[in-house]
């Protein structure tokens, strides 16, 4: 029999099973992590650059504001459906070349969106933006595609907090980029333009290796289409990877007993977190403005310090997470965030104690996501590694609708009390997140994914 990977990820490089290299050097993860980080930079720098651009756009195109938000809705219900797709094609398809599809795809969406007839203006983009969905669900990608050639290296959560750190530097870029560009090249150009770094970041993906736990579920599936189950069992044993229920489909699987709690937990709790992140973050400004009575004094102070308290967020939870695991580091940071906004709330109204606790809320809000997007990816088996994280991160945009309804509708139902709205909307969310991770499975191994609790008969 065929020796068993080495789980510790750090023994000797270069070391094969069955023809596939299982283990990695240092060096030779360099590359991949650096093009999943440019690849998530890049969609990012899309999915935030419609929002940015969005009301210039409805300006030439004459819409009310109803209808801008009706688009905005409806495209994020389109980038769920699209980031639902990305999972399977994960796991069918293949790490690398989901990586390529999805930052290529980021590119057509930049591309099309800057074509946008004016005569279809509405349903061109209601459809072209919901490819946006490739671009956000890049991130599941990278879950799945490094934890599988980070192994079980002592520092993987933080060395991927530098990879998921590319969405706050998305972010800036789109902004800055969008300023000093817009004036030029109009809207319009900002898109065009931004498909060429897109695709150059997916021509570099051509030069990745495939994942070697891909790679051998490829073999596995190929043995149960021969109907060679207890081949396919035992090549499966020489990886560690767990065979359950591979003649379904990957939606399937994730909803079969052994792991759908974890499943349900994990997609609720990244749900009722975007609640929190919809009404604090993204409606930041207008929570502080009118409900506690504070200016940033320029929407570009709330951009520079929601991001910079993510990015050192995204250090520290992914530092964190290796040492105590990701699952308590990611409850504990969102109940933390809560309590922060429900004191900001209800204390005092000097702009010193509210910005002070504006961003701890977000550095605990916003900074567990290093620690969750890892977590994802090694909390599911190999065999639906792809589907599970972009099942759970497909709630994104569906959390993000329901907190723009849930704090307009509390802020009807309270005769426009936003300090209210916002804790019953907002606040108790967050709060919500953090335990309901604690219903999900508390995996600290990768390998500790695969055993199911079932036989592989």
């Amino acid at each position: 029999m065929a020796e068993r990977p080495d789980q510790a990820g750090e023994g000797s490089a270069g070391q094969s099973i069955e023809g596939i290299q299982t283990t990695f050097s240092s060096r030779e993860l360099i590359y991949p992590s650096i093009v999943a980080f440019l690849a998530w930079v890049v969609c990012v720098y899309d999915y935030i650059m419609f929002g940015t651009l969005l009301p210039k756009m409805a300006d030439d195109f004459g819409w009310a504001t109803a209808t801008s938000t009706a688009i905005a809705t409806i495209v994020s219900v389109g980038t769920f459906f699209v980031a639902i797709l990305v999972g399977p094609m994960i796991d069918y398809v293949g790490r690398k070349r989901s990586l390529i599809i999805t930052t290529a795809g980021t590119g057509l969406s930049s591309l099309l969106t800057g074509l946008t007839p004016a005569a279809l203006a509405a349903p061109f983009l209601s459809i072209v933006r919901a490819i946006s969905g490739l671009g956000y669900s890049e991130q599941a990608v990278n879950t799945t595609y490094l934890n599988e050639l980070y192994g079980n290296r002592k520092s993987r959560g933080f060395v991927y907090a530098f990879v998921q750190g590319g969405w706050p530097i998305g972010v800036l870029l789109a902004s800055a980029f969008t300023a000093l560009l817009l004036g030029t090249v109009g809207w319009r150009g900002v898109f065009m333009l931004a498909t060429i770094p897109a695709l150059i970041v997916a021509a570099l993906g051509f030069r990745l290796r495939e994942s070697p736990r891909f790679l051998a579920m490829q073999r596995v599936r190929q043995l149960e289409k021969e109907n060679q189950h207890e081949e396919a069992v035992e090549f499966g044993r020489h990886f560690d990877i767990d065979v359950h229920h591979v003649e379904e489909t990957t939606l399937q699987q994730i909803f079969e007993p052994d792991i759908r709690r974890h499943t349900i937990f994990l997609a609720l709790a990244f749900l009722t977190n975007w609640i929190g992140i919809q009404v604090f973050a993204v409606l930041g400004t207008t929570v502080l403005t009118e409900g506690k009575g504070v200016s940033f004094g320029s929407a570009l102070t709330v951009l520079i310090v929601s991001n910079a308290a993510a990015y050192i967020g995204y250090l520290c939870h992914g530092f964190v997470g290796d040492r105590i695991g990701r699952r308590l580091t990611i409850a504990g940071g969102w109940v933390i965030s809560g309590l922060a906004y429900t004191l900001m709330l209800f204390g005092p109204s000097s702009q010193g104690f509210v910005l002070t606790m504006y961003t701890i809320g977000l550095f605990f809000i916003i900074g567990p996501y290093a620690a969750l997007l890892f977590f994802m990816g090694e909390s599911f088996p190999t065999r639906v590694r792809g589907t599970g994280a972009s099942f759970v991160n497909a709630m994104g945009p569906i959390g993000a609708i329901s907190g723009g309804a849930l704090l307009t509708a509390f802020l009807t139902l309270t005769g426009d009390n936003m300090v209210l709205a916002a804790f019953l909307s907002g606040a108790l969310a967050t709060v919500l997140s953090g335990l309901l991770m604690l219903g999900t499975r508390d995996v600290k191994d990768p390998s500790e994914a695969e055993v199911t609790g079932g036989s592989t008969a």
